[in-house]
């Protein structure tokens, strides 16, 4: 098994900042992270190694549309109107648009910190709604977009039944999306095959929300996943909660917490709109709520109870879900900046007086993302995926920092170009700040979205 060895002026270790750092990798994973040693003249050399992140939450093919749903309709624009325009732009979809799409997607994702992705999957079939005669279709598109970039795959086929509390009967724009329980088991069984190939890749399972499952459907595709992530939308907009309330007396959150025993395997996304109890009923769970805060801010969602949150021990992991733009530090910033424009403070989620509101932040998502796509342990020790990135010291933003004013001015002073090297299982796919493969994937990207939009 041949190694590899890396060194680094200052690395973010688990137990927390460390200088003169060397990495020894093998087979995908480090092997070895050594503080205090000498560089060897045959080592790779960088200034500042932090852990890869993983992105909880993304709908790849949405990467297409960004910045098309825009305009002022004739009445209030919510997330409800930015829907169909969803629903109209995936319409226009072949499974070679979604494999390029989901390509510039991940090598975005990469470039700026990214290393796992959770692919919440739920355009399953062609336009008319009849599944693709290999079901796993679309499945085995983000599959390769994945290998090509690279990228960790933990992939999540979405169930989708329904188109409110109730079983209601889908909505037309929802048919490339649905399956009754026998179709979703055999594409979960294709969607295991189309995974197989791929380097370190996870399988979960996401029953979209409560309003698309019946809580028979929710237990029946949950027993499918054979102990993966479980994922699901929760309580992202105040019209669902209260559609939730007439249907069961009980908010989404709630509701799930009563009757789907979620523990450590589950990731409730967006989860923004919280009371007190749910909050420290979640927390307790062991689960993680997946923030999206960039998109949650684009579609007006709302804010998500940060403080509350954390103070009662609860798991966070960040996700670009419509991937209007894709930028870690973006994620972690706008984090904060909610928070802060909420409460009308500043240093918000930081824990104590003297924290590093970057450097907490990050490690929770970066700790909340490992357990959401289930690839623990995470970080810089041995025994973890080799998922790193660097960071270009010369950057205007970054000079003269060091360790937790180095994260600090990452995520709230820095922009793209900031990340200069990541690797992936080893591989170094980012160079310079830009994927290996970036001209082949951007050219593909361009035309595809040309032909779209024409």
């Amino acid at each position: 098994m041949p190694e590899t060895r890396l060194w680094f002026g200052s690395a973010l270790l688990p137990e927390g900042w460390a200088d003169n750092v060397r990495l020894t990798l093998a087979d995908g994973k480090i092997l070895r992270a050594e503080a205090g040693v000498v560089a060897a003249a045959s080592e790779e050399r960088h200034a500042v190694a932090l852990p890869g992140l993983a992105d909880v939450h993304s709908h790849a093919f949405q990467r297409g549309m960004a910045g098309l749903a825009e305009r002022r309709g004739p009445e209030g624009d919510n997330f409800w109107t930015w829907r169909e325009v969803m629903y109209r732009f995936l319409d226009r979809l072949t499974p070679e648009d979604v494999e390029a799409i989901a390509a510039e997607a991940y090598a975005e994702m990469l470039e700026t910190g990214f290393t796992r992705v959770g692919e919440f999957h739920y355009l399953h079939h062609a336009p008319d709604g009849a599944p693709y005669a290999n079901r796993a279709e679309m499945a085995e598109r983000i599959a390769a977009a994945a290998a090509q970039t690279g990228i960790g795959l933990t992939l999540l086929p979405v169930f989708y039944a329904h188109a409110n509390f109730g079983g209601l009967p889908p909505a037309p724009g929802q048919r490339r999306f649905i399956n009754d329980l026998d179709g979703f088991a055999a594409l979960m069984d294709d969607s295991r095959r189309a995974t197989a190939t791929l380097d370190n890749a996870r399988l979960g399972v996401a029953p979209h929300s409560l309003r698309a499952v019946t809580p028979d459907e929710l237990h029946a595709i949950i027993a499918m996943v054979e102990g993966g992530p479980i994922h699901i939308h929760a309580a992202e907009q105040t019209k669902e909660v209260e559609d939730c309330l007439a249907w069961s007396g009980a908010r989404p959150v709630a509701w799930l917490l009563d009757h789907a025993a979620v523990d450590l395997r589950w990731c409730l996304v967006h989860a923004t709109h919280l009371t007190a109890a749910e909050v420290g009923r979640l927390a307790a769970s062991g689960a993680v709520a997946g923030l999206c805060p960039v998109t949650e801010a684009n579609l007006g969602d709302g804010v998500f109870p940060g403080p509350a949150y954390l103070a009662a021990g609860g798991r966070l992991g960040l996700g670009t879900d419509s991937n209007v733009q894709i930028d870690a530090a973006a994620e972690l910033r706008a984090l904060e900046y909610e928070q802060r424009l909420m409460f009308r403070a500043r240093n918000v989620l930081a824990s104590a007086p003297g924290a590093s509101t970057g450097q907490e932040l990050f490690s929770r998502a970066l700790a909340g993302g490992a357990q959401a796509l289930g690839v623990a342990p995470a970080g810089l020790q041995a025994g973890a995926p080799a998922d790193f990135f660097t960071l270009d010291t010369d950057h205007p933003a970054l000079c003269g920092r060091k360790a937790n004013a180095m994260i600090d001015s990452w995520v709230f002073a820095a922009w793209r170009g900031a990340v200069d090297c990541v690797w992936r299982g080893g591989v170094k796919l980012v160079a310079n700040g830009r994927h290996r493969d970036r001209e082949a994937i951007a050219q593909r990207y361009r035309g595809t979205i040309a032909r779209i939009l024409a």
